[in-house]
């Protein structure tokens, strides 16, 4: 494992508007003078949270996936957000992992929000998912995955570094600051979570909140309101010392998700 630099975009997202989005995100992007391995964006970055499929749904490798492609060949580096895919008449809330040569991973959200409908619109995922970048084993996750503690178990030490992309609302910001480093002491992992600002179509107000939390509990990074654009280091000597001082992992339960 090597350190990775980490570039956290925190975004005002224009309600179900691609082309203002993708332009916003480019000029503010513009902005990055130091080199970094991963460009991270929120939940929907193209869109906002929505459940209007047919105006807002792309093809696979359609211009928002393009865009992505081109940033992380303009940056060498990887970029991740998710946007709603139509693949063989559904509908899927993708995270999509780019690389700067092209390819790229999925992780398609296994948790659906019901309070808000998205489960009438979407179809769930139904597996995890690990990357690797630069030694490190990353898991993405989306949002209300973040209520789930099982699903984002570190089943022997499966990941390094939980992400969570998120349009979470300011009413439950409370939750969100109480889940997240809850999720990085028991995984004994780096979580990042990125969130969004401002208010989407439905008048639901995001006051970002977006941090990364050290697998000790201690806070790396965290932004209430207004958009930020912020580069910061993980050093895995920070993971191995916590692990190796705290073996905790050894002893948890093993069990087997189902779809």
């Amino acid at each position: 494992m090597e350190p990775i630099k980490i570039t956290i975009f925190q975004a005002y997202i224009f309600w179900e508007n691609i082309d203002n989005n993708l332009k916003n995100l480019s000029t503010r992007l513009a902005a990055l003078r130091e080199k970094t391995d991963l460009i991270i964006l929120p939940e929907m970055f193209n869109t906002g949270f929505t459940n209007n499929v047919e105006k807002c749904a792309e093809k696979p490798n359609g211009k928002t996936m393009r865009w992505m492609f081109a940033m992380a060949q303009q940056f060498d580096c990887v970029i991740a957000g998710s946007l709603i895919i139509e693949e063989d008449g559904k509908y899927y809330n993708r995270f999509i992992w780019m690389s700067a040569d092209g390819s790229y991973v999925k992780y398609d959200k296994r948790h659906l929000f019901g309070l808000g409908g998205e489960h009438e619109f979407y179809t769930a995922g139904d597996s995890r998912v690990v990357v690797n970048l630069k030694g490190w084993k990353v898991s993405p996750m989306i949002c209300y995955d973040l209520r789930f503690p099982v699903w984002s178990r570190n089943q022997q030490g499966a990941y390094d570094l939980l992400i969570y992309i998120a349009s979470w609302p300011d009413k439950r910001s409370a939750h969100w600051r109480a889940l997240l480093p809850a999720r990085a002491i028991e995984n004994q992992a780096f979580v990042i979570g990125v969130n969004r600002v401002g208010h989407d179509g439905n008048e639901i107000y995001y006051s970002g909140g977006s941090m990364c939390i050290g697998p000790n509990g201690d806070v790396v990074y965290y932004k209430p309101e207004d958009e930020d654009l912020y580069t910061f280091t993980l050093s895995p000597k920070d993971l191995l010392a916590v692990r190796e001082r705290f073996p905790f992992l050894k002893d948890a339960d093993n069990f087997t998700i189902t779809p």
